[in-house]
């Protein structure tokens, strides 16, 4: 007999393991690297830094060489809100994680409870035996414990969407901490480009104001006239004019980078409001390998962990469609009488399994079951184009910063010429061979050509914050 029962409980324990490992939905195929696209550029003439398909550094805005860049993209990781609320929300997903593992394992609670009633003498029993004439008091204590089987591998697959689930909040966190760091170096750039343009400008209004004492003495001296003072006045009148919308510019930058910080406007105002020289990028700029373009990219790695979520779902939406087998037990005492609470006669259990089929649900589990399918397949269609967004947007990039070298060479060598034809306008006007005009002409290509290479200088760096945010940073 108990040969016979221990054979039984083989069987019935082999029947629920080979059960388990059927498992509801399909297991997620993680999609294969693009390698064959070649980001280098290979055509056109060359700026003098290059990119170069070599690892890039984790921290890649170092490669600016500037310490109070790197500090204060340091100090925006520790303190940003945006990036706290993401991380808030990562922390989210791993508990909701835990909440729904926790369905592997089984539930397990205790109860205690006192009661003092009385039952109607009318009704079908009376527990006390008085007959509904006299209340009387009920102990009641134990632990309840439920498990629900997990044959079809369901809750196994809502698991896996949970973990997916995750990567998925994690990944968002990282596209904010790299937008972070971009915005916080871009801002930081252009801050130093608009100081640039500043001192352009206030030495171009020393230039003016030189200009115009010069037509001054010559109008004295009958060799001027005065509408060769009128011109150069208003010349410096001009000048003066950028200045107060350059310097509100300075202002709102340092502002922003502020609250980047998390901290209050002009907080830094002391700290960013000094000029600082900047230093020559280098001749190699390292730009990792396309084959590792998706394990970089946060957009790309949140996509397929989206497309794991939905597969996942499916797997879930098979699986009620499958029965479902929970094991329930309980233990524990009853009494009318505490004294008696506890005693071997007191005790109680129940124990046995129970099985729910879906019968007739209206077709809301087959509707259910089309939906996580056709999410499925947005899913898949939508890391497709992210893919495709990322190869053109670091395409893009390289263009671009390979453009906005070639740009800044040819205009340093305007401001050089320009600068050579202002010095001999000048000196051709106080030997009188031309008119002012000549001199005013000169000085306003010089300005001009001077804030262009100073923009042109901004973009070039702008365009390889750029560059390193379509790659995906350093990771």
């Amino acid at each position: 007999m108990k040969a016979a029962m221990t054979l039984q409980g083989l069987t019935l324990s082999a029947l629920v393991m080979a059960l388990s490992a059927c498992q509801v939905g399909h297991d997620f195929q993680a999609p294969k690297a693009t390698t064959q696209v070649d980001w280098l550029p290979t055509q056109g003439e060359q700026g003098a830094s290059r990119p170069q398909a070599t690892p890039i550094k984790e921290r890649w805005w170092e490669v600016f060489n500037d310490p109070l860049l790197s500090s204060l993209i340091d100090r925006a990781t520790s303190a940003n809100l945006d990036l706290k609320i993401a991380t808030t929300r990562m922390e989210q997903s791993r508990s909701a994680r835990q909440v729904v593992a926790g369905d592997q394992l089984p539930s397990v609670s205790a109860g205690m409870g006192y009661q003092r009633a009385r039952n109607s003498g009318e009704g079908l029993s009376d527990p006390s035996g008085n007959n509904g004439k006299s209340a009387f008091n009920l102990w009641d204590g134990g632990l309840d414990a439920f498990w629900e089987i997990d044959l079809w591998g369901r809750v196994k697959r809502e698991v896996e969407a949970a973990d997916a689930s995750v990567a998925v909040a994690d990944n968002d966190r990282r596209g904010v901490l790299l937008s972070l760091q971009a915005e916080t170096a871009r801002d930081y750039l252009q801050l130093r480009g608009v100081q640039d343009t500043l001192a352009v400008t206030r030495d171009n209004l020393e230039v003016s104001r030189n200009s115009l004492e010069l037509s001054k003495v010559r109008l004295a001296s009958g060799v001027a006239t005065h509408l060769d003072v009128a011109e150069a006045s208003a010349q410096v009148a001009t000048v003066e004019a950028r200045l107060p919308l350059l310097e509100q510019r300075q202002a709102q930058l340092i502002n922003a980078l502020s609250l980047l910080l998390a901290q209050q406007p002009r907080t830094l105002q002391a700290e960013l409001s000094r000029p600082a020289q900047r230093a020559p990028l280098p001749a190699a700029i390292p730009v990792g390998l396309p084959s590792e373009l998706a394990q970089r990219r946060p957009d790309i790695r949140q996509a397929e962990a989206r497309m794991h979520v939905a597969a996942a779902s499916v797997g879930v939406a098979e699986g009620d469609f499958y029965p479902r087998i929970v094991l329930s037990g309980n233990v524990g005492f009853q009494s009318l009488q505490l004294a008696d609470f506890g005693s071997w006669g007191s005790r109680t259990f129940g124990i046995g399994p129970q099985l729910s089929l879906p019968i007739f649900e209206g077709g809301r589990l087959r509707g259910m079951l089309h939906l996580r399918e056709a999410q499925e397949q947005e899913a898949a269609l939508n890391y497709q184009k992210t893919v495709l967004r990322a190869w053109q947007e670091i395409d893009d990039s390289m263009s671009l910063y390979n453009a906005s070298q070639l740009q800044q060479r040819k205009l340093e060598d305007a401001v050089q010429h320009n600068q050579i034809a202002l010095s001999t306008a000048k000196e051709q006007y106080k030997a009188g061979a031309v008119d002012f005009v000549n001199v005013l002409t000169v000085q306003r290509a010089l300005l001009a050509s001077q804030e262009q290479f100073v923009d042109s200088s901004t973009a070039q760096t702008l365009a390889l914050v750029g560059l390193y945010t379509s790659l995906g940073g350093g990771w």
